[in-house]
């Protein structure tokens, strides 16, 4: 056996001796290691067998403090094993009085940790993050700088005079926290008071409040709640520092005390970062609703103008005026919102993906109805089917159109009731209009009467155009007319047409009554019944109308 083999032999050896963390023998395997230098090709070929790369990676904890995580498993000790014989390792050594001094050996192929020149523990190849940027000597340059702290810390709980001190501090940070809340609570009350003054102030008097449409009460307790809120995070930051002040005394919890400043100093400089980044998209945000608005502006002038009669346009009437002024009002700001969400801060977060995926499901399946009461709405407007104003009847409701909205048509009737018709189903029934048939303000009016056939008809549409002309608010032009629409099997049915322009606020029930009344009272006159007979067997008599018979009062040749 050669001088060289045995040499390497040796240092195999203390390195397997080391993973049980025993002083004399690190020492033997720094001793082999000055005598085999000579030996390093022997050594790396059994690199691969000294250390091999674990799935598993555990940190390294002292006093509460992270010194470095092990990955690799060292001559079969998993990273566990390794981190508690550390652990044991150090704490044996810091059981010894006196200073410490950390340094650093190397025992290729890793690196050596020793305290007072004594092995701790041993930092493996395998247990560099090469996606970290780390390095070998980096990490045991700060296993050691960690180290250090620790026994600084360790030498400073054993000083009874600096724990002293450190009592001290905890007891001043105290009495000037309580001093500080209750200076909170004071200015909360002082500045609260002020501010409910100043709101009832500004309030008495008010014309919303006058009408009830705002509610004094409500307005100074959101007041109350906001000061509420604001002190009650004034005194939890307070809170917040001064327990990692008082933990930070301490070495034991000085770590914690580190751990909670930092965390909250990551925060603010995560939200300050961030607001800073967002400021850009807001601007662009800002631009893009301020150009929406400004062609808002630009479509309600010409809108105006149209509506005015300053502008004609063939297919854009001043009654279609409104609904396409919402329309076009409605497309640009989505238009500008959909322009804008790619600038507006978080909106490629995976939260705000989530909500706006939620919010659209939301949508889709709420407004299924309301998209085809939309539909018929537009349709109903721009296909001119009626217009506000004008008398019509659907679906067995007649009256008078008051509003006619995207979702629902509300009309009134001669009883003055308003009825409220959802626009599918005006689209989807027969729509009669008796009002464009008028070419000026008014409607159309229509009544049936059943004669027997013993009664002239020249005579009943006679008596019934005398009926319709002493209405007062039935016009003479167009002038009423009679249509005889059936020839039943025991009369004739007879409808009168007329046109009728009611006086505000005389209803159209109103006018029918008085035809109705008027129809009455003719065919009084004429000693006519208004009666629809029917028979179980042949009359006695032939129910026909002598010639001499056909033109009876009031009818004329």
């Amino acid at each position: 056996m050669t001088l060289a083999s045995f040499s390497a032999q040796l240092k195999l050896f203390g390195l397997v001796m080391l993973s049980f963390s025993t002083v004399g023998i690190s020492r033997i395997s720094i001793a082999a290691d000055e005598a085999s230098a000579q030996a390093t090709p022997v050594i790396a070929t059994t690199n691969n067998a000294v250390a091999r790369q674990s799935n598993k990676e555990v940190s390294l904890n002292l006093l509460n403090r992270e010194i470095l995580n092990l990955r690799a498993t060292v001559l079969g000790v998993e990273p566990e094993e390794r981190v508690h014989r550390a652990q044991k390792r150090v704490q044996q050594q810091l059981a010894a009085p006196g200073e410490h001094q950390v340094s650093i050996a190397d025992m290729p192929p890793g690196k050596l940790i020793q305290i007072d020149g004594a092995g701790s523990f041993y930092i493996a190849p395998d247990d560099v993050d090469p996606f970290q940027q780390e390095t070998l000597d980096s990490i045991s340059k700060q296993a050691a700088a960690r180290i250090s702290l620790v026994l600084k810390e360790t030498q400073e709980s054993r000083s009874l005079n600096r724990m002293l001190w450190a009592s001290a501090y905890v007891i001043g940070a105290t009495l000037i926290f309580s001093l500080l809340l209750w200076l909170v609570f004071k200015i909360r009350r002082v500045v609260l008071s002020k501010i409910l003054l100043l709101a009832r102030e500004k309030l008495d008097g008010h014309q919303l409040v006058q009408a009830n449409l705002i509610q004094r009460t409500h307005i100074q307790s959101a007041l109350r709640r906001l000061m509420q809120g604001l002190s009650w995070l004034v005194i939890f930051l307070l809170s917040y520092e001064w327990l990692s002040f008082v933990l930070s005394q301490f070495p034991f919890t000085r770590p914690l005390g580190e751990q909670l400043n930092q965390y909250l100093f990551d925060l603010f400089s995560t939200i300050a970062n961030a607001t800073l980044k967002a400021i850009p998209g807001i601007i662009t945000a800002c631009v893009i609703f301020f150009l929406a608005r400004l062609v808002v502006q630009g479509f309600n002038a010409f809108f105006d103008r149209v509506e005015n009669g300053s502008i004609h346009i063939s297919w854009l009437g001043a009654d279609v005026v409104t609904p396409t002024r919402r329309i076009t009002k409605v497309a640009i700001w989505l238009f500008a919102l959909t322009m804008t969400y790619p600038y507006l801060p978080g909106s490629g977060t995976e939260a705000f993906k989530g909500v706006s995926v939620l919010v659209g499901l939301m949508i889709s399946l709420g407004s299924s109805s309301s998209i085809a009461q939309a539909a018929s709405g537009l349709i109903l407007t721009y296909s001119r089917i009626y217009r506000k104003g004008e008398f019509i009847h659907v679906n067995g409701h007649e009256g008078t159109i008051t509003d006619l909205g995207m979702f629902t048509t509300r009309i009134r009737n001669g009883m003055g009731l308003e009825i409220t018709l959802p626009n599918a189903l005006v689209l989807s029934n027969v729509t009669k209009n008796y009002s464009r048939a008028v070419e000026t303000q008014g409607f159309v009016i229509d009544t049936k009467v059943t004669i027997g056939y013993d009664t002239p008809w020249r005579q009943v549409e006679a008596m019934l155009i005398e009926a319709a002309r002493r209405t007062p608010t039935v016009l003479a032009e167009p002038t009423p007319k009679v249509f005889q629409t059936a020839l039943s099997d025991f009369y004739p049915e007879y409808l009168l047409i007329c046109h009728a322009v009611p006086t505000e606020p005389t209803p159209r029930a109103e006018v029918m009554s008085a035809l109705h009344a008027n129809i009455q009272d003719v065919f009084n006159e004429y000693n006519v019944q208004i009666m629809s007979p029917h028979y179980l067997g042949d009359p006695d008599k032939e129910k026909v109308v002598p010639k001499e018979g056909w033109y009876r009062a009031p009818a004329k040749e």
